[in-house]
């Protein structure tokens, strides 16, 4: 699982360490960035395999910035949050069970946005 890179976008320093430690610890190598604009360079720069996207962003929302990942790099999945708490770990497991499973169902994971 090491050769998979994650982006994690999150402006509060002290839930991006916390973001990026537990990722670490489930196997993902993890790049960071602090605002929106930040986040898409490093999209456009480097293979990242799976985007976690904080809402509430100093540049941006978060729904603009996906939606530029998304024009930018269609197949990497962005998975949106709002700040860290109880639901954190529930996010986690979610991102990373869709991470791993490699045979995904088109229907399933459709973006209801688009």
């Amino acid at each position: 699982m090491s050769s998979v890179r994650v982006l994690c976008v999150e402006n509060h320093v002290e839930y991006l360490d916390a973001l990026k430690y537990m990722l670490e610890r489930a196997g993902y190598e993890v790049v960071s960035a602090m605002t929106g604009s930040q986040g898409v360079s490093m999209l456009t720069s480097q293979p990242i395999q799976g985007v976690l996207l904080e809402y509430d962003l100093p540049d941006a929302t978060g729904s603009s910035v996906r939606a530029e990942m998304k024009r930018i790099k269609p197949d990497v999945p962005v998975l949106l949050f709002a700040g860290v708490g109880s639901q954190t770990p529930f996010l986690l497991r979610f991102f990373d069970a869709y991470l791993r499973n490699t045979e995904k169902p088109e229907w399933v994971f459709q973006d209801l946005d688009a």
